[in-house]
């Protein structure tokens, strides 16, 4: 059956995802609570255009991979479920 395949798909998953939410969890994303409810707020600081910094570039390119390596294992699992039933 493909229930292991499932199984493994859904805990890469969750390991992807518990790995994002420790990293936010690290960057000080959910310090300032408060804060966060006036930012609708608020009106745009105007800022020069400024080139994205090399660590941006280098998050993108590693949510991208992240992002295609879970389209690969979808079609992967889809592709052994279909053939082997087939």
């Amino acid at each position: 059956m493909y229930f292991p395949y499932l199984i493994a798909y859904m805990a890469a998953g969750f390991v992807i995802s518990l790995v994002t939410f420790l990293w936010a969890l690290n960057a000080g994303q959910f310090k300032d609570q408060k804060r966060a409810r006036f930012l609708p707020l608020e009106g745009e600081p105007e800022m020069a255009h400024v080139r994205a910094p090399r660590s941006y570039r280098i998050k993108v390119f590693i949510l991208f991979t992240l992002a295609c390596s879970g389209l690969i294992a979808t079609a992967v699992a889809i592709a052994v479920t279909v053939l082997k039933d087939g």
